[in-house]
Order: C-alpha cells, then structure tokens, then sequence
C-alpha cells in the first residue's frame, strides 16, 4: 500500500486530545509501515505545544497557523485540508461531534470513498479497507469495505483503540500555513458558553458511580449515592436518567453532556453508546455492569458482570462482588 495516511489532531488549551494516541493505532491497523502525519490546526503559542506533543508519537506534523482558528471551524480546515491532502490520501478523524461536522463533506470535495464511526480495522486486501462498525446501539457489528482507490476519510470513535504510549516518534513539525492558503467561511465562531458546573463538578472526580435507564426507578438514586460514598466518589449519569428529570444536567457524561477524566468509573446500567462514551476520557478503571450481555460497555469494561436487578447490582458491589480495584469476568 503506497497511500499516505493522515490524522486530523483535535486539541484544546494547549493540549492534545486523548484520541491523538488512540488514531495512531487505528491508522497502523491500515498500514503498519506507513508514514503517519498528523494535521494540527490552530493558532499562536498553545498550537506549537500541541505540534510538539504531537510529534513524539507521529514521524510528521503538519502545522496551520491561522487567526482564523482560534477556534476550530470546520469550514475553514475543510478548505484547507482540501489544499493540502496529496489525492488518493487517507485521512482518520475523530468521530465526534466536531468530527461529524468536518469528515462527511471533506470527503465529497475531496472525492474519496467516506466510512463513519468505525470501531475496528481488519486490514486492506488490494484497494479494499475492511472496517467494522457497530449498528443499532452497538447490538450488531456491520463489516464494510471500503475501495480506498481513490483515498478515503474516515471517522474512528474514540476509545475503540489502544492508546500508543511509546512516544518515541521523534517527528519533525512542518509549518504548511502557506500552502493551506486562506479560505472564507459563511460562519464565524462568537464565543464559548460554559456549562453549568452545578452543585458537583464530575469533571474533576476521581470516582464516578454512573447510572443509566437501568436503574428502574427514582427510587434507586439512593442506593447509587450511598455506593458512590462508599467508594469516595459522586454519582453521575447518561442521558435517559436527566431526560427522566432524575438528576440535572450538570450530572449528564457524553457527547451532549460532560466530558469526565476518572480513575475508576462504575457504570450501572448504562449500555455504552458511542454519544455516552464519547464523553469518558484518559482510559479509566470502568466497571461495567448490565443485565444485558450484548451491552456495548462490555467491550471496553475492565471489569464487568451482568446481575439481574439494579438493587442486586448494587448490593453485589457492597458486599465485594464487584470492586473497582478486581477483574470480575462477565457471567454467562
């Protein structure tokens, strides 16, 4: 295989984002002996930082500077990256929402093949890219080819890779500003809304008890409280459990709620999308457990077990069966 592959590298404050690790992975899953560069977009002092980052795991950076970009627009990278991807390239991007947002019309403009949200490669036989993705809230595992003949964009879902830890890349940052050229945008960024940190702040928790439609009922909340005390922890949850109006949106972990960075995270009857998922980052402890053995979180639980009711669930764990420092293997 003679194409480059390329990885779009998203980034904030100065610091890359958990997934630079993770996509390096998933492009060697394409071609083991390809050169890898990463594309890096920005502005000032916190981008260099983040190309530097970048380049002890990649061999090749590729730096954009642009007042433009001080924060991320995805029509203007996407016109940028059109300047700059040799044709038939292959490029990796993140599949979250900024990810959604620039992949699926860079691919039209640049006439390549599009594969969205893929969760695992299985190789490339001649000018065919086996991928694999998940359907139906991850019930099912689609397998699809993709004919990267004439180059091909493609989402990865953050957290389906192991993370490259070795750092020992050494690459060299190229500033391609100039030829990224300058490109007009119909949209301009106004500003950044926090969300409300409300009464406890996740984000910044060591240990999260998170709860899901699997709960039952209201009731339970009581129950997760006392596990997450027991544990020294707070108790967060998915999207179900605020849509329930059970707890605020504060409480909310994925892509439409918080982003957490935990060491151990506990989640109770929470199947696992992608949307919930997307929002666990730094590769926690997780501790899955779910009466439903096809539940996507099984596939990235460090430990996990499926127990019949939420009460029984969390009585299990006071009493030892499940503890965030054990490898428990899923029951059958």
């Amino acid at each position: 295989m003679s194409q480059q592959i390329f990885v779009y590298i998203e980034h904030h404050g100065g610091v890359a984002d958990d997934s630079t690790l993770e996509m390096i992975s998933a492009a060697k899953k394409i071609d083991p002996q390809a050169k890898i560069t990463a594309l890096v977009f920005g502005s000032g002092s916190e981008l260099d930082q983040v190309c530097q980052s970048a380049a002890a795991t990649y061999p090749e950076v590729w730096k954009v500077d642009s007042a433009d970009l001080s924060y991320p627009n995805a029509e203007i990278i996407r016109g940028m990256l059109c300047n700059l991807l040799p044709q038939g390239s292959l490029c990796l991007v993140p599949h979250d929402t900024f990810g959604m947002d620039l992949a699926p019309g860079l691919s039209i403009k640049l006439d390549a093949s599009y594969v969205a949200d893929v969760v695992d490669i299985e190789g490339v036989e001649g000018s065919t890219l086996k991928t694999v993705r998940q359907e139906f809230g991850g019930q099912v595992h689609a397998h699809v080819n993709c004919d990267i003949s004439s180059g091909a964009v493609i989402t990865v879902r953050p957290g389906t890779f192991q993370p490259d830890e070795s750092r020992s890349a050494g690459g060299q940052v190229t500033d391609k500003s100039s030829e990224a050229g300058q490109v007009q945008a119909k949209r301009k960024f106004l500003e950044v809304v926090e969300a409300e940190i409300g009464e406890v702040d996740i984000t910044k928790e060591d240990v999260l008890v998170s709860i899901g439609r699997g709960i039952e009922d209201e009731e339970n909340l009581e129950i997760a409280q006392e596990l997450a005390e027991a544990m020294g922890g707070v108790v967060s949850c998915s999207r179900p459990v605020v849509d329930a109006k059970w707890m605020e949106k504060s409480r909310q972990v994925g892509t439409s709620g918080k982003t957490v960075k935990p060491k151990v995270y506990l989640a109770m009857g929470i199947s696992g999308s992608f949307q919930h998922m997307g929002g666990v980052k730094g590769n926690p402890f997780i501790v899955a457990v779910n009466k439903n053995p096809k539940a996507p979180i099984f596939q990235v639980g460090s430990a996990m077990r499926r127990i019949s009711t939420f009460r029984e669930r969390a009585w299990a764990y006071c009493s030892g069966v499940i503890h965030p420092r054990s490898c428990i293997c899923r029951s059958t």
